[in-house]
């Protein structure tokens, strides 16, 4: 019976996710098909979630979208809400004094998920959407927030990790990615040259809240003729501008 409930909680917590920007709205058959679940059982699950007020249903075509519930639960993470509002000041002037992307991720597993996002004013721009991911072993905030999370959590991470190849300059050894990281930890920043994508460079730097632990990462990115190799300036501006919303989460540096 436990592992039956378990199930059914993470079919649910998949009905939820299915939900995005770009899909707003599901039927039953559509989303039984994303998922790869019976349609009686997406049925039961959507009625479920509906009755407590997490989905709702249009009456008129029968589709389902997120309802109140689901940013009532929002509204309860503070630490995203004070990310954002941290962050949003200090992104502008990083833009503003570099003139390209800015962007801030958080670590959800291997993975990186962008959160904030400011464009270039330049015509040739990185084109990055809030909400999209990328592996964090090829992305300068991946890189980052892997070089600063206790390293407990890191090894648990790394333990049968198969490092995807992206480009030609991707790190797919474990080895290299560690030796990697215990540089980023030297000096305090990561870079991203070709790893995610050919002709784009990046360079990033932890945020931190009032517990020291690393929550985000942010960084500048942009096309290769313009930012490689990256210069030592680059490097500092980005670094202070992670110092800075630390500061305003609350990280208060020792010593």
């Amino acid at each position: 019976m436990s592992s039956s409930t378990l199930t059914s909680v993470s079919n649910a917590v998949r009905v939820l996710k299915a939900f995005s920007s770009t899909d707003r709205e599901w039927g039953v058959s559509d989303l039984a098909r994303r998922l790869g679940l019976g349609k009686s059982t997406v049925h039961r699950l959507l009625t479920t979630l509906t009755t407590e007020g997490m989905l709702e249903q249009d009456q008129e075509s029968g589709r389902y979208r997120l309802g109140l519930a689901v940013f009532d639960l929002a509204a309860a993470v503070p630490t995203q809400l004070d990310l954002h509002e941290a962050v949003l000041s200090p992104m502008t002037d990083l833009r503003n004094q570099t003139g390209e992307t800015v962007q801030v991720a958080v670590l959800d597993g291997r993975e990186v998920v962008y959160v904030e996002r400011l464009d270039s004013p330049h015509t040739l721009r990185m084109f990055l959407e809030i909400g999209r991911r990328n592996s964090a072993h090829c992305a300068g905030t991946g890189k980052a927030l892997l070089a600063f999370i206790p390293r407990v959590e890191l090894e648990r991470l790394l333990a049968g990790w198969e490092l995807e190849a992206r480009t030609e300059h991707t790190i797919t050894s474990v080895e290299q990615l560690r030796a990697e990281l215990e540089q980023i930890r030297r000096r305090g920043y990561a870079e991203n040259k070709h790893e995610s994508e050919v002709g784009v460079v990046s360079i990033a730097a932890p945020i931190r809240d009032g517990t020291a632990r690393a929550i985000a990462a942010i960084s500048v990115a942009g096309p290769a003729e313009r930012l490689d190799p990256i210069n030592v300036e680059l490097a500092q501006i980005t670094m202070q501008t992670a110092a800075h919303v630390s500061r305003r989460l609350g990280y208060r540096a020792l010593g």
